[in-house]
């Protein structure tokens, strides 16, 4: 296998490492980041139970294949309760990991962690997996997001034919199907681990708006139901709020306010189309003060009222 057609072409601190020595009224020139242990994922998914450890769903309804009023399931802000892998085989686009946008194209993969905010634009029909597998720590999987190309024809097969065998046990109901699951789940695991050991070293860390962005990202994921604002955010950063929205500009075209409602309005729209739970309720939840300034708020982002969109979904 010749390894210097491979490329990792995407590649940021774990989510949540970073953070500020000191907070300061003064904008600073660059964010003073200090490594700290991953932090817990602690936000909360209300009401929706949770889907089975194993799936693995085409990317296909993810593009061209979708109508533009069901785009935002790919295209707004959002996150997985378990580690995800997407494969895409075709077509190419836009995705925004962890704060930082970049183009995918065939034969791209991206490892996101759990509760890793992300998004991608397709152009035209794109074709590929998303894997989702169970958070165990049996599997050793990247704490990292990873977005990395393949061009050489074995290490599509193989990637491709891993996925295809989980997906046979997942829709077959064969003795041990449990054991198989995980024991195909670690196959992938190894095999991205083996891929990242061959991949020459290039000097891709992040910038610094980028590691800002990244950090931002990770906040938000954690305190989604809070409330906060970004003003809140750019404090436990310890950088000012222009600075951060800056930050986040550079890193994917897009301001901290932009991220936070698009995210925000994701998850609203999600529990319309997936809850029964009130529109009242749903405002509590998000953080909202109430039911009016949420309709009014999601009216502005989305063009529609929550009543509204929840009968169309």
């Amino acid at each position: 296998m010749a390894v210097s057609e491979t490329r990792k072409i995407f590649k940021t601190l774990p989510l949540g490492e970073m953070t500020a020595s000191a907070t300061s009224t003064r904008e600073p020139t660059e964010p003073v980041s200090v490594s700290r242990p991953r932090k817990a994922s602690v936000a909360r998914i209300p009401e929706i139970p949770a889907p089975p450890a194993y799936r693995v769903h085409p990317l296909g309804r993810g593009s061209a294949s979708l109508s533009a009023s069901a785009k935002w399931r790919t295209e707004a802000m959002r996150s997985h309760r378990s580690p995800t892998l997407l494969w895409f085989t075709r077509g190419q686009g836009r995705i925004t990991v962890s704060g930082v946008t970049r183009g995918f194209g065939p034969h791209n993969l991206i490892f996101l962690p759990t509760r890793t905010m992300y998004g991608f634009e397709p152009i035209g029909q794109v074709m590929g997996h998303a894997v989702h597998l169970p958070e165990d720590p049996a599997l050793a999987l990247p704490q990292e997001p990873l977005h990395m190309r393949f061009r050489e024809v074995i290490q599509q097969n193989e990637i491709t034919g891993m996925i295809e065998t989980l997906q046979r046990e997942i829709d077959q109901s064969q003795p041990g199907r449990e054991r198989a699951m995980a024991l195909q789940a670690g196959m992938i695991s190894v095999w991205l681990e083996r891929q990242m050991s061959i991949m020459p070293e290039y000097n891709l860390t992040p910038d610094a708006s980028r590691r800002l962005a990244a950090a931002y990202t990770s906040l938000v994921e954690n305190e989604l139901y809070d409330g906060r604002t970004v003003t809140h955010f750019a404090a436990e950063l310890g950088v000012t709020p222009g600075h951060l929205s800056r930050a986040c500009n550079i890193a994917c075209g897009r301001s901290a306010s932009a991220i936070l409602a698009d995210r925000v309005h994701f998850e609203a729209r999600r529990m319309l189309a997936e809850t029964d739970l009130p529109i009242k309720t749903i405002a509590e939840k998000l953080g909202f003060h109430s039911a009016a300034y949420f309709s009014r708020a999601f009216h502005k982002h989305t063009g529609h009222t929550p009543r509204d969109f929840r009968q169309n979904s």
